[in-house]
């Protein structure tokens, strides 16, 4: 149903109901390798003939994902010459839509046992070969829409060029013969290479390992209570971990539904939040200024009170998480967003380097422009510089995880830099040796470079809030938000610290 057909509707009727079921227990398929750290391609046959995409070409199940990306992980060894099925470690960088195709390349490069290397169809020739070139890709695939585009830039680089098949995109796949993953120990292998945005130099190539993203996932499908009976709508770029792990890694590992849109439109998300078409969108994350423009789209168009009444009956009832991140949430849009859908949006904090770290609570009280508190196994510390150079590097500030916060006797409304220790933390700068060793503290603690403030709080009813009139003081790295971040008094009932829920 058209958006137009869809507001028409509204006038004569309210939206049945939808209950979400937040206590429900996860879905937990059974992993077809006995290493934790295995991809998400590896629990992809459990969930079998279930939807895992739909796109413009149509929908595509979880069997369909896998043995798609099984025929052309075999053409990519069969390219390279391994005959083994592993490349290790082998870069694969890759420029595909938002649709099926993103998700075959990305799950081949890791079923061949290669490192995968997003490319984003926006950026120059020159930066994308910057990124091959620096990458070391062996190989470069491509979506049947940007084989053209990408020609020259392989050309002059010498790099091999594989197009997807034209199967991928709406042939139902099966098994390729006697080709099977081989058995690996995936936990410290390199899974991904996102770089940085280069606003303080040469972008950066940051490896995490299958460990790394394993732990970034699992984080938040707990915290935000991921099951198979969610529907996700996504409108990101897939370069960013905003898009690649949050909107499509998480879904995909509990065997959720992704409905992936080739680019963001404010009239098709409307369209996409308020139809009743199965599969029914009842998880949203986008960025403050997708919300922004969405609420243009909103006072543009839907202008009549029952229209907008209906609007928020349908938020409020069929949706159950809307999430911002990637940037400072300002607080007019946060409020317009609560009265337009009866959402507060939930913030969340993180970085290419660490993934998500600090989260809102999913079901309790959300303090406006706070990030919430650190995610499960993540750690974190505000620091300064020890002015004695000698014994400890640092000074402590205050240290908090998931269940806690201390805080040094005072050094209360002290400035510090954000320090971050976890599983989800990265482990190199691709090829860049100087510049991790220097990323990290000598006992292990990620540097991120950001200055935050903080003001006195009570242990067990802390949160890590921004100022959002503070620009943060980043020194070498870049950063998922823009405005610095404190720890806070909470009323006690709102969200403590403990309360769990990257």
């Amino acid at each position: 149903m058209s958006l137009r057909r869809l507001l028409c509707a509204a006038a004569s009727r309210r939206p049945a109901p939808v209950r979400c079921r937040r206590g429900s227990p996860l879905h937990t398929a059974p992993v077809a390798c006995s290493d934790r750290s295995a991809p998400v391609f590896s629990r992809a046959l459990a969930f079998g003939d279930r939807i895992a995409l739909v796109d413009q070409h149509g929908r595509h199940t979880y069997k369909d994902l896998y043995h798609h990306s099984l025929r052309l992980s075999r053409e990519l060894c069969r390219l390279l010459g391994c005959a083994g099925g592993d490349l290790q470690e082998e870069r694969v960088s890759f420029m595909c839509s938002n649709d099926v195709s993103y998700v075959v390349a990305q799950w081949a490069s890791w079923m061949s046992g290669g490192v995968a290397v997003p490319l984003y169809r926006k950026h120059p020739q020159a930066e994308l070969e910057y990124v091959i070139r620096d990458s070391r890709s062996a190989v470069v695939l491509a979506g049947r829409e940007y084989v053209e585009l990408l020609g020259p830039v392989v050309g002059r680089l010498g790099v091999p060029l594989l197009p997807l098949p034209p199967t991928v995109y709406g042939a139902a796949a099966e098994a390729p013969g006697e080709w099977r993953v081989p058995e690996q120990n995936w936990r410290d292998r390199g899974a991904m290479i996102i770089y940085t945005s280069g606003t303080t130099g040469r972008p950066k190539g940051v490896l995490s390992t299958h460990h790394n993203i394993r732990a970034m996932v699992t984080g938040l499908v707990h915290k935000w209570a991921w099951t198979k009976d969610d529907v996700i709508l996504h409108s990101l770029p897939l370069h960013h971990v905003h898009g690649v792990v949050n909107k499509l890694l998480c879904p995909l590992w509990v065997g959720a539904t992704c409905v992936m849109l080739p680019e963001f439109s404010a009239e098709l998300v409307w369209e996409k939040l308020l139809s009743s078409e199965a599969p029914r969108i009842n998880v949203f994350m986008a960025v403050p200024t997708i919300y922004a423009k969405l609420m243009d789209y909103y006072d543009k168009h839907f202008t009549q009170p029952h229209v907008q009444d209906f609007v928020r009956a349908v938020c409020e009832e069929k949706i159950r998480l809307m999430v911002s991140g990637s940037a400072a949430l300002p607080l007019p849009v946060l409020e317009k967003w609560q009265r337009v859908t009866g959402h507060t949006l939930l913030e969340r904090y993180g970085m290419t380097e660490i993934g998500m770290a600090l989260s809102n609570p999913l079901t309790t009280a959300r303090t406006p422009g706070s990030v919430g508190t650190p995610l499960p196994g993540v750690e974190v510390r505000i620091v300064s510089e020890n002015p004695k150079k000698e014994g400890y590097p640092y000074v402590l500030h205050a240290e908090g995880n998931e269940k806690e916060t201390k805080v040094t006797p005072g050094f209360t409304e002290k400035e510090g830099e954000l320090l971050v220790r976890g599983p989800s933390v990265f482990r190199e700068y691709w090829d860049k040796p100087e510049e991790t060793r220097n990323a990290f503290t000598c006992d292990g603690w990620f540097k991120t470079g950001v200055s935050w403030p903080r003001t006195p709080c009570p242990l067990s009813c802390c949160w890590w809030k921004r100022s959002h009139g503070t620009r943060w003081g980043r020194s070498t790295r870049e950063i998922s938000s823009g405005s610095s971040t404190r720890v806070t008094r909470v009323p006690r009932g709102q969200a403590p610290v403990s309360q769990r829920p990257l």
